[in-house]
């Protein structure tokens, strides 16, 4: 067997033990959920890369890049501008001190709220998790010389992420994303001056591919290319101003202070990280193009991981194969915590059980990681490409949700119809288009969107347009609804 793979295994058994010995220390509902409170700013710096750099960066970010090239920063820069607004709400979030996106829902626009964020919320982050067992398999086959298969690799991906969020829920992850970040960010610093060399630098770059893949949109880009750059951009800002796994982070500070301190330098870490991580692509593709065939959708998702075995040294490679590897846990145990956290908390506490026992509330939470596990490596398992669900994934969430949330938090005109019809009109619209893009006739459909009409387009007009609309027209909230959000100083 590989050395890489000997490494790399060797490195989830010691993960396994440290989370092991910290599922005994979990004791409450809040630890399992929120790591009772108690995160430092320099943990949750990584716990929040982590959460943020999973394999939409290293594996469909790659892919992106492998079709277009520099372009492929669009779908990162959108990530950017959300982290840098969602920074002036953080501590905010934070003192708000829940659990789920729902439980800010339902405070501001009530119950009905809280269940249609969930099931938007149970949808996107489903279709993320199955992404990332796929990009575990991509790894294990690439690091074995095809030894173990795509399938085989993507059901041992699913196998180690299910068990170490069952064993520790949010203590687990924000200690496993302490090493697994800072092996990010270091592989990627190391990595990028061997892949440029190996490439033969810029010029040899420009030679050797389209000009397109060094232009600000590349014109092969869809049917509209501005159109479908801008449409990443706000895929990714809207689901980083909205996601889950983000407001858990904040809930899991220790305090206000270091919520905010963590997130100046999440951001600092995740436009390094993402750029750097595009840079390695494109170079790499130049030179190993002729091993990667882009009409086979997943292709391009390797470039990254060929790269790590045929363009760096051993110890490097090594390394980059373990940033990749440590973002797909990572990623897979953040997305799949949150909807267990949300149907417990937004669904079974909130309407079934509000007073259940918490330590059965935390064996029940672990079932349902399972079982959402379960179902996300069913639908991995039909994936068609890893850009096109992480897409897809973005959207619903980004339109469903974060335009009632931010408003939420910073609109004190926003009314509980206009939220409500905001969450259902975004959600629906989504799903509408996501139908078209799969039966409409293939000339209908370039690059998968509906009549050329990238997906986020509509439904965040109509998620927008329900959210402003349904507010006018209906009575201002109580002095007492927004006291919770606005307090008076």
């Amino acid at each position: 067997m590989s050395i890489y793979l000997w490494i790399i295994l060797a490195y989830l058994l010691i993960l396994t033990f440290f989370n092991f010995v910290r599922a005994k220390k979990i004791k409450s509902q809040e630890d399992f959920m929120v790591a009772g409170r108690s995160l430092k700013w320099q943990v949750m710096v990584f716990t929040l890369i982590c959460t943020w750099i999973g394999s939409g960066t290293f594996i469909s970010g790659a892919e992106f890049a492998s079709k277009s090239g520099f372009s492929a920063l669009w779908l990162s820069a959108g990530a950017w501008v959300g982290i840098i607004l969602i920074y002036f709400l953080a501590a905010k979030i934070h003192t708000f001190g829940q659990y789920t996106v729902g439980d800010v829902l339902e405070v501001r626009y009530g119950p009905v709220a809280r269940v249609f964020g969930a099931i938007a919320l149970i949808i996107s982050f489903v279709s993320i998790v199955s992404y990332q067992f796929v990009a575990g398999g991509f790894i294990l086959n690439v690091v074995t010389d095809g030894k173990i298969s795509e399938s085989t690799g993507t059901l041992i991906a699913a196998a180690f992420v299910i068990l170490f969020t069952t064993l520790g829920g949010m203590v687990a992850i924000a200690y496993t994303d302490l090493p697994n970040g800072i092996i990010i960010v270091l592989a990627c610093l190391l990595a990028v001056p061997f892949v440029i060399h190996a490439a033969g630098g810029m010029p040899a770059a420009k030679a050797a591919l389209d000009p397109g893949y060094f232009a600000v949109v590349n014109q092969q880009f869809g049917a509209h290319p501005w159109l479908k750059a801008i449409g990443y951009f706000l895929s990714t800002m809207f689901l980083l101003l909205g996601v889950q796994s983000m407001y858990q982070k904040f809930y899991s500070a220790r305090s206000a202070r270091d919520a905010k301190k963590a997130v100046a330098w999440w951001t600092i870490g995740t436009i390094f990280v993402e750029s750097i991580v595009v840079v390695i692509a494109v170079f790499a593709f130049s030179k190993l193009q002729g091993q990667i065939d882009l009409s086979v959708p997943k292709a391009g998702g390797k470039v990254v991981l060929l790269a790590a075995r045929q363009l760096v040294p051993v110890p490097v490679g090594v390394l980059l194969l373990g940033a990749a590897c440590a973002v797909v846990i990572s990623t897979g145990m953040n997305y799949l915590l949150s909807p267990s956290t949300t149907i417990m908390r937004d669904i079974y506490q909130r309407f079934l059980k509000k007073d259940a026992d918490p330590k059965k509330l935390v064996a029940a939470q672990k079932v349902l990681v399972v079982v959402i596990g379960v179902l996300a490596y069913l639908l991995a398992t039909q994936l068609k490409s890893v850009l096109e669900m992480s897409f897809f994934a973005y959207t619903i969430y980004g339109v469903a949700i974060t335009p009632a949330l931010i408003a939420a938090l910073a609109w004190k005109r926003a009314t509980k119809a206009g939220g409500i019809i905001s969450i259902a009109s975004g959600t629906v619209v989504c799903l509408i288009f996501f139908v078209l893009s799969k039966v409409l006739p293939a000339g209908q459909v370039p690059d998968g969107d509906p009549w050329g009409i990238p997906i986020i387009y509509p439904a965040l007009l109509a998620s927008l347009a329900g959210l402003v609309i349904g507010s006018l027209l209906s009575p201002k909230p109580a002095a007492e609804e927004l006291e919770k959000f606005f307090p008076k100083k």
